[in-house]
């Protein structure tokens, strides 16, 4: 048996269906079809002007976002950083983290080490308010 594995991110179930955010955003999330030991990895589209539901912080895994297309902001703590196309951020795990799309929507890779199952993130609801 081959010691890779080939996975195709947009044909991978999104995430946002089954929580209701769907058509304002788009999860697939490929840590369990791609059988990662030590990291994890997401796809997820942001529509125009649409602000993620929640933020969330983690216990043990530090993410790196990259930004493919569009632009945005993101909350980190108390710090709103404005992101455009290929911007890459790291996030240690403590961080409490949120994005928001600009006008023409936002879409990035969220890669996250180490690999410690679901349990790790922690969401705050109604973390990111004007």
């Amino acid at each position: 048996m081959a010691a890779h594995t080939i996975r195709n991110l947009k044909e991978l179930d999104d995430s946002a269906v089954q929580f209701g955010m769907s058509p304002s955003m788009e999860a697939r999330f490929a840590r369990e079809e791609l059988g990662t030991e030590q990291s994890g990895l997401s796809y997820q589209r942001l529509a125009p002007s649409f602000r993620q539901p929640f933020g969330h912080r983690h216990k043990q895994q530090e993410e790196v976002y990259v930004v493919l297309s569009g632009s945005g902001r993101i909350k980190l703590d108390d710090e709103i950083v404005e992101l455009r196309e290929w911007d890459t951020v790291r996030i240690p795990p403590a961080t409490t983290r949120q994005l928001e799309a600009g006008p023409e929507g936002l879409e990035y890779l969220a890669f996250g080490a180490p690999n410690v199952g679901s349990g790790d993130a922690e969401v705050v609801e109604g973390w990111w308010s004007d």
